[in-house]
């Protein structure tokens, strides 16, 4: 299939970013923001959250962004991501935002500790964060790609930026975890950072 470019002469100067999620907002904002889009959230619009019941991150991934674009009219960009932890079998995987009940990711933390103080980890257990992304346009044309960042867990959680599991995960290149890390030097590593860099050479330059 060809590649399509998103192009604002075409398809209008606003982009949509398919979540309600305003961490994961912040950030694809400053990582679109370089190419000129006028950005919304589907937050924003009001749209409503779509049911996730794809079985692999670019699955979900494109759930979102076709029914934001769908509903909105407008090219839409959506991001599926969670972390691995390879002690418990790449679990929690596509259901990182599901063991966090109520969107409470302090909860989801305490439970990866304690699933692996019970299997008896090693102090340090590899894990990495997956995100995919996919760029949808109103007429069902979609481009999409997966990017990766590995690197290990540390128990307490440290640092109070970034969201999600960033607390607890120390990149490979790093000694902070996520939550530690300054906004602009995350974004130059994160699995988020990887799948746009990749998205923007495809769909963006």
């Amino acid at each position: 299939m060809t590649r399509r470019k998103l192009d604002k002469g075409r398809d209008g100067g606003t982009l949509v970013i398919a979540t309600h999620n305003p961490g994961k907002l912040r950030e694809i904002n400053e990582l679109v923001a370089p190419y000129g889009f006028d950005v919304v959230s589907a937050g924003a619009l009001g749209l409503p959250e779509p049911v996730e019941d794809g079985t692999t991150y670019i699955e979900n991934a494109r759930i979102k962004a076709l029914a934001a674009a769908t509903a909105s009219g407008k090219p839409a960009l959506a991001d599926d991501s969670g972390i691995s932890v390879d002690a418990l079998h790449g679990a929690p995987g596509i259901f990182s935002a599901r063991w966090a009940p109520g969107k409470d990711f302090s909860v989801a933390m305490e439970r990866v500790e304690a699933e692996l103080r019970w299997r008896d980890a090693l102090a340090a257990p590899a894990a990495h964060f997956v995100s995919a992304l996919t760029l949808a346009w109103p007429d069902g044309h979609m481009e999409d790609v997966e990017g990766t960042v590995h690197g290990t867990l540390t128990f307490p959680a440290r640092g109070e930026r970034g969201f999600g599991y960033d607390p607890i995960f120390v990149p490979a290149s790093g000694t902070l975890t996520f939550g530690e890390m300054d906004p602009t030097e995350k974004n130059a590593m994160s699995h988020r950072a990887d799948a746009f860099a990749q998205l923007s050479r495809l769909c963006l330059e």
